[in-house]
């Protein structure tokens, strides 16, 4: 939900005949965003503990202990390709330009004869394991050691649309929650003034808004999109007068929705835009500090690549990420670009190496930055695209490479996550998974699995159907728990 704060007008409601103190206005906006924020107050306070019957956000027990308390989801948008990254194929070089025939071509089925085309990049050992990792990434490789990579990641669909809506929510056809709303939903939020659920993303990627929408949970799942630059939550500043004005007008309107509530019973949307109201307000006072990098030290700031001042690039997006983090939110998504100039390299796999660098050393500060800070042992950090690309090509000699949903890589780190490994493997050209595939569904499973949650237990009732994440799929990798 993109939280906007702007003047509201209503319809003439009976004022207050006295301004009341903040702690007064706040618990006598019984119900609404008043009751919620006096209670999220007292708990950091250390008198009273939110309760979920009385805020969907508030924070919730998981299933079973958990290893991850948080996630930070890295989303490369458009496909990078398996065989240039992650995924070393010296097969594939030795036999580039040899004939291949394969069972379908870009989502049709039948017999295809292709030319294989040999990664562009050449991999080396990283760390003390030794997992080999292409130049594309030498510093993610640097940090290899905390990294478990899965190379037998297998999707469903070869379009952009559909697999994208896959791998956020499970579902390659139909709009369905998030993984962060449902992670959200299941967990609630460690700081009432924060959303749950941000992402953080210059632009959409394909399937847009939806990859961070709540569909039928409640709205207040739904990822807030915060856009870097100068401003980026827009109207986050008040523009009332008075703050005591501002409470007035809040207050009013609390009491106006809940009435409108209670004359027409259980009504989803108005009660997440009362929830919207409610972290809106909390929000002016916590999201300017959060994205107020001024007191970050200098060292950090070049450990990321950033320059004083700077608002912008994936660096600013991966120091906010661990800033939200460090705040109690606990789903936040850094999107690196969007349905355009991303890593959809058809024409040319030398667009992977003008993406790369943008992403490759904020990555790796973030590992190493979490991991000094002692975050990474609890919070669960997951590198991904949403799919691979074809380790060849119909014509000869080809500079680029289609879309190839079979399989490619994806990594996780911290969180209960073995360091120094590699899961699954492909077959000697990276065409198909040889041994231990991983389902988008495995993977959903997986991440829940680690912050505690069981994924055939995390359901919602909608429309006389129990859904969940993982359909009715998904198996958790135990191997690559710690």
């Amino acid at each position: 939900m993109q939280v906007s704060i702007s003047r509201l007008s209503f319809e003439e409601i009976p004022l207050f005949t006295s301004h009341p103190t903040r702690r007064q206005w706040l618990g006598r906006a019984a119900g609404g965003f008043g009751e919620l924020a006096l209670l999220g107050m007292l708990a950091q306070e250390g008198r009273a503990e939110a309760s979920s019957a009385a805020d969907p956000l508030a924070p919730r027990s998981p299933h079973f202990p958990a290893r991850a308390r948080r996630v930070i989801f890295l989303y490369m948008t458009g496909g990078v390709s398996h065989v240039d990254s992650f995924d070393p194929k010296p097969k594939l070089a030795a036999d580039h330009g040899k004939t291949y025939t394969v069972d379908n071509w870009q989502g049709r089925l039948g017999t295809f004869t292709r030319y294989l085309s040999r990664p562009r990049w050449e991999f080396q050992p990283g760390g003390k394991c030794g997992t080999l990792v292409s130049d594309l990434f030498p510093n993610i490789r640097g940090v290899v050691d905390e990294l478990c990579v899965v190379r037998s990641m297998s999707t469903d669909h070869t379009n952009h649309y559909e697999s994208t809506l896959g791998m956020h929510t499970g579902s390659f056809n139909f709009a369905r929650p998030s993984v962060g709303a449902w992670v959200s939903y299941g967990l609630g939020t460690e700081n009432l003034n924060l959303p749950s659920f941000v992402v953080v993303a210059p632009f959409a990627p394909y399937a847009g808004t939806q990859t961070w929408g709540s569909d039928f949970l409640p709205g207040c799942h739904q990822g807030t999109q915060v856009v870097p630059g100068p401003v980026p939550i827009a109207n986050v500043k008040p523009l009332v007068a008075s703050p005591a004005l501002q409470e007035l007008e809040l207050d009013l309107i609390a009491r106006a929705n809940r009435e409108h509530l209670a004359a027409r019973g259980a009504d989803a949307a108005l009660e997440a835009r009362i929830r919207s109201f409610e972290t809106a307000f909390g929000m002016q006072r916590e999201a300017p500090e959060v994205f107020d990098l001024s007191r970050e030290t200098a060292q950090t700031l070049n450990l990321y690549g950033l320059e004083p001042g700077q608002t912008s690039g994936f660096g600013w997006q991966c120091l906010v990420g661990r800033r939200l983090l460090e705040r109690g939110v606990r789903f936040v998504e850094l999107i690196d670009t969007g349905s355009s100039n991303n890593w959809d390299s058809h024409g040319n796999m030398q667009d992977h190496a003008r993406l790369a660098p943008n992403v490759d050393r904020p990555i790796a500060a973030l590992v190493m930055d979490l991991k000094a800070r002692g975050l990474l042992d609890d919070t669960l950090v997951v590198w991904t695209t949403e799919f691979g690309r074809t380790p060849y090509h119909e014509q000869p000699d080809h500079p680029g490479r289609e879309h190839h949903h079979q399989c490619f890589s994806s990594w996780l780190a911290g969180g209960g996550v073995k360091g120094g490994v590699t899961h699954g493997s492909t077959d000697e050209y990276g065409i198909a998974v040889a041994e231990r595939k991983v389902h988008v569904h495995d993977f959903h499973a997986t991440i829940l699995h680690l912050l505690g949650l069981d994924h055939e237990r995390l359901t919602f009732r909608h429309a006389g159907r129990d859904y969940r994440l993982t359909d009715v799929e998904g198996q958790v990798v135990r191997e690559i728990l710690a």
